[in-house]
Order: C-alpha cells, then sequence, then structure tokens
C-alpha cells in the first residue's frame, strides 16, 4: 500500500458505503440480479457497520497498545534475541486459522466480542510488529550517532528521532493490520459478536447469495474507507 496514493478515495469509498447503508439502496442493487433476496435486516445495516466499526477500532487500540511499545524494547541495543522470538511469534500467530484461533478462545472466554477480539489482536500484531521493527531499524546510524553527539537520551533519540523517521513504516502496518481486521471480523458474527459477518453468515446458511452481498459489499467498502484515510496521515516513505 502506497501512501498519497489514491487521496481520491478517501471521498469515493465512503460515499459508496454512505449509499450501501440508505434505507433500501442495497436490495434495491442486490435483488435484481437474481441471487437471493435482501429483506430488511434487524439489527438494520448501518447498525451492523457501526458494530463492525467498533471491533476493529477497539483492536487498532489493543494492537497499537501491545506491538508498538514491544517493537520499541525489542529493538533496543543487546535485545537481538528478543527481537527473532518476537518476530517468530507474531509470523505464527498469522500462520494459525482465525477459526482454530476463535474456536480454542471460547472454551475460555465464551461467546460474544472477547473471543473474537482475542483473534483480531492476534492477526493484528504480525503486520504493526514487523513494520514496527522494520522502520526503527532502517534508522541510518550516522544519525543516531549525531543524536548522541548532541548530547540527546536514549529516550530524546526514541521520541525525537528514531520514531518520526520509522513514522511512515509505522503508518504501513497499521494500515495493513486495519484491513486485515476489517475482513477478520466477519468471522466473529459465528460467535455473536455481531457485525457485518451477520449477513454473510446468515446468506450461506440460506444458500442467499444477495445477502452475502449485503455484508461483503460494505465491509470491503468500510475497509477501502480506513485504508484511505490512513493513508492520508501516511507521509511519504
Amino acid at each position: 500500500m502506497r501512501g498519497h496514493g489514491r487521496p481520491w478515495g478517501a471521498l469515493l469509498w465512503p460515499a459508496l458505503l454512505g449509499l450501501c447503508l440508505w434505507p433500501g439502496a442495497l436490495p434495491a442493487l442486490v435483488n435484481p440480479l437474481g441471487l437471493g433476496e435482501v429483506g430488511p435486516l434487524d439489527p438494520p445495516l448501518w447498525r451492523l457497520t457501526l458494530t463492525h466499526l467498533g471491533l476493529v477500532g477497539l483492536a487498532t487500540l489493543l494492537v497499537a497498545a501491545l506491538g508498538l511499545p514491544l517493537a520499541v524494547a525489542v529493538t533496543r541495543p543487546g535485545w537481538a534475541a528478543p527481537r527473532q522470538l518476537a518476530e517468530l511469534l507474531v509470523g505464527l500467530g498469522q500462520t494459525v486459522p482465525t477459526f482454530a484461533i476463535l474456536a480454542l478462545a471460547v472454551p475460555a472466554l465464551g461467546f460474544g466480542w472477547a473471543p473474537t477480539l482475542l483473534g483480531l489482536v492476534l492477526y493484528g500484531l504480525g503486520p504493526v510488529v514487523g513494520q514496527a521493527i522494520l522502520g526503527l531499524q532502517g534508522v541510518p546510524a550516522g544519525v543516531l550517532d549525531a543524536a548522541r553527539g548532541m548530547g540527546m537520551s536514549g529516550a530524546q533519540r526514541l521520541w525525537q528521532v528514531e520514531l518520526p523517521l520509522a513514522r511512515p513504516v509505522l503508518l504501513a502496518g497499521l494500515r495493513t493490520s486495519v484491513v486485515y481486521n476489517v475482513g477478520t471480523a466477519t468471522v466473529g458474527a459465528a460467535l455473536g459478536a455481531g457485525g457485518l459477518g451477520d449477513p454473510i453468515i446468515g446468506g450461506l446458511s440460506q444458500q442467499n447469495t444477495a445477502l452475502v452481498l449485503a455484508g461483503a459489499l460494505p465491509a470491503a467498502l468500510l475497509a477501502l474507507t480506513l485504508d484511505a484515510w490512513l493513508a492520508l496521515a501516511q507521509p511519504p516513505a
């Protein structure tokens, strides 16, 4: 993904999402396709979208709160072994299927948001931690030497030099994590977490492709919207 690559998307995707959420608009679009029928949804599509957005937003906050300090810690001098372990663990977290994580979490956390958030956080940590390590390690050694020569402490170098220079790569990881989680959050509907996965799972169980589209299309537009908005905040790498 590129920063500032498609600024028009920051207007186009939310406009299309708003059109889909307008009462009656999506059924009028998909019902004539002959793939099934979308009737009145309860809860309505706009409320499912807000629930979905809440899940993704909370997961993103947790991922940032856990992932960024972890990346900073393991990129300090003398922390090569913990860094390699962190990279290994977050890589393994992404290889485990989402359904397997949720199935393992249900006995301990029950149904609803808790197991879904656990799955989203484990999936979202991979790109955030990986890109943060990459960005912090990419700060030129000469720049750090110059900062030391100016008498900056370790904390000053981190806040005033390393994090600002690594910011484009950090935000790229965050964008990837958010887009991943918009799609992954649809699985949470199987556990009663709600969101845009509700019509998708309902459509699959009823063999109603139109109902699947009623959840999948807003979810895709939500992912594109959030990606485009985050791209506006991402300076060129």
